[in-house]
């Protein structure tokens, strides 16, 4: 075989590998990972989703998870060559799967925005998307410097994010809401803890210049309430209290990160 034969002989070789490597039908039981595939064009791949996932997934894709459980079953019906799952998956489920011969991913929760990005690059190698996935990140990361750049210096208001009501929850170190607070120039008002459970009378004692609200529906309202009947919190005298979408801001994809950010910032100064 000659030479030139030979190097585009192992180039169309290398090339089927990779396509052979690309999922094709696609479960996802994340609904962040469901959303990853939508921003990279992916979304006629999936031929399943959870009851979570995003609405214009669920609307016309088979739903084979809820909150709780998989249905083990409807997954084998749809045959896919791919399921993407996460850590907050319970891992006997996963385990099951793949004794069935079902190729399962399951990525960590991300801790910060980096791990995001990392994740996301690492889906669009999956679904054979990488250049659209790192075209996205180099975007969102520029648009992150800008962000930045343009905050404040030295102001470093003190800063409560809520999540959920009962129980009281709060962003904390190592989480990737953390970088909200980071990347706006504020500071934690739970920078010490471990664990994201607090009572209300910690954070009036931490007495926050800002209060960041991320749940969903009348609770929401009757948080930011709550929190503006203590006259003597700094967020409430000076009317820092607000409510965030909680789809876009615990949705842990590189564009929904970025959108998230720039409301915070803009609602902070």
């Amino acid at each position: 075989m000659k030479k030139t034969s030979f190097i585009v002989f192992v180039l169309l070789a290398c090339q089927l590998i990779v396509q052979a490597q690309e999922a094709k039908r696609i479960i996802s039981l994340v609904p962040w990972v469901t959303k990853s595939l939508y921003l990279m064009g992916e979304q006629d791949q999936l031929v399943g989703c959870t009851n979570y996932c995003p609405a214009e997934a669920s609307d016309h894709i088979p739903v084979v998870a809820n909150a709780m459980m998989v249905n083990i079953e409807k997954v084998l019906t749809l045959n896919p060559d791919l399921v993407l799952a996460s850590s907050l998956n319970k891992p006997e489920t996963i385990d099951i799967l793949r004794k069935l011969g079902i190729k399962v991913v399951s990525q960590p929760y991300p801790k910060s925005f980096e791990e995001i990005c990392s994740y996301f690059i690492q889906i669009g190698e999956m679904v054979g998307q990488p250049a659209k996935a790192n075209e996205i990140v180099a975007q969102q990361k520029a648009r992150l410097a800008k962000l930045k750049a343009n905050v404040p210096d030295g102001k470093n208001p003190k800063v409560f994010i809520q999540i959920g009501a009962k129980p009281l929850f709060c962003a904390i170190p190592e989480t990737f809401m953390e970088d909200f607070i980071q990347f706006s120039g504020g500071k934690n008002i739970a920078e010490e803890l471990k664990m994201g459970s607090v009572t209300r009378e910690y954070v009036l004692k931490q007495n926050p210049d800002i209060i960041f609200i991320v749940t969903m529906g009348i609770v929401a309202q009757e948080e930011k309430d709550t929190w503006l009947s203590y006259q003597a919190l700094s967020a409430s005298k000076s009317r820092k209290i607000f409510i965030l979408d909680a789809d876009k801001t615990c949705s842990p994809t590189p564009i929904l990160f970025v959108d998230a950010l720039e409301e915070m910032i803009k609602l902070m100064y």
